[in-house]
């Protein structure tokens, strides 16, 4: 279930109620009359099924609410009521199953700001990825995938694919490009640093990385394992399975190919670093094919009972 609080100008308020009677799976309504002050208006509380709340969201935009007043909403943890029981029974698919549009535009829209946060984190895996292959560790090679927080700038791509919308994927590309341009260009100085100090040399990547060799060499499983892993990451983040994604981090090379890269190319191993660059390549675009099609099986699915995707920005 989730909740939502809406913010609606007075004189929409009647309209507000009757689309919210309407829609199905919706209960637990709760009006408050002239409360809201920023913006100024009624206060309106309900709680939906989840996989209704499509319906609901876009009944509301449809009333200029979003632009008018506010519509915000919340996974409830608990619910104990027979009515939310009948509610979920009526609204047509599963919970689980569902995806809430509207909050998944705004979590892809979030991840394509390339913020500190996300390039220290980028970084900082990608540092751990090149000690990994620098002493041959799996073990800082998992942390590194997991640390990695490039997926949402790919699921961005996915969404903006989707929808025919050019700005999101000039944005999550945009992301993706200078966040990895940094990392590597950190990794890269660092592994310099390293080579002067004598830690590492020519011989460093020659022998004894057996264990961590996948990540210099693409194949065709590496395809395929990227195809799932896209797919599984989509479907985690469209139905709020956090704990599912962290498998996908820790299935796709992303991090660890570019950590390979920076130390192959402080040692001038050409063929290692073109073969880093193609891994990385292979990856991504295995994801956003495999995350393109999920999330179009899931529009599909959805589309059956009504529910559609929300509009680009400025497109109401």
């Amino acid at each position: 279930m989730l909740h939502l609080r809406v913010i609606t100008p007075a004189e929409l308020t009647d309209q507000v109620l009757k689309v919210l009677d309407e829609c199905v799976g919706v209960l637990n309504i709760v009006l408050f009359r002239g409360v809201a002050r920023s913006p100024a208006g009624d206060l309106i509380q309900f709680d939906v099924a989840r996989e209704a709340a499509n319906q609901a969201i876009d009944r509301l935009q449809e009333l200029g609410l979003h632009t008018e007043g506010s519509i915000a909403a919340e996974q409830i943890d608990l619910s104990i009521s027979t009515a939310a029981e009948r509610a979920q029974e009526e609204a047509p698919g599963d919970g689980d199953d569902a995806v809430v549009w509207a909050e998944f535009a705004q979590r892809v829209d979030e991840d394509t700001r390339l913020t500190w946060a996300f390039l220290a984190f980028l970084t900082i895996a990608t540092l751990l990825a090149a000690i990994g292959v620098i002493v041959n560790s799996p073990i800082l090679i998992i942390g590194a995938m997991v640390l990695g927080p490039e997926f949402g700038a790919i699921a961005a791509v996915c969404f903006g694919l989707l929808r025919a919308d050019g700005k999101l994927i000039a944005r999550a590309a945009r992301t993706f490009v200078l966040g990895f341009a940094v990392a590597i260009a950190v990794a890269f100085v660092c592994a310099l640093a390293t080579r002067g100090l004598g830690w590492i040399g020519a011989g460093t990547l020659a022998t004894g990385h057996e264990e961590i060799e996948f990540i210099v060499k693409p194949d065709r499983w590496s395809f395929i394992v990227a195809l799932l892993a896209g797919a599984a990451g989509v479907l985690s983040v469209t139905a709020g399975k956090s704990s599912a994604l962290v498998g996908v981090f820790i299935s796709v090379t992303t991090v660890p190919a570019a950590g390979y890269f920076a130390v192959a190319a402080a040692l001038v191993r050409w063929d290692d670093m073109a073969a880093s660059a193609v891994q990385l390549g292979v990856n991504v675009a295995g994801m956003i094919i495999s995350g393109v099609v999920t999330l179009l099986v899931q529009k599909v699915y959805w589309s059956r009972f009504g529910m559609r995707l929300p509009a680009r920005p400025g497109g109401r």
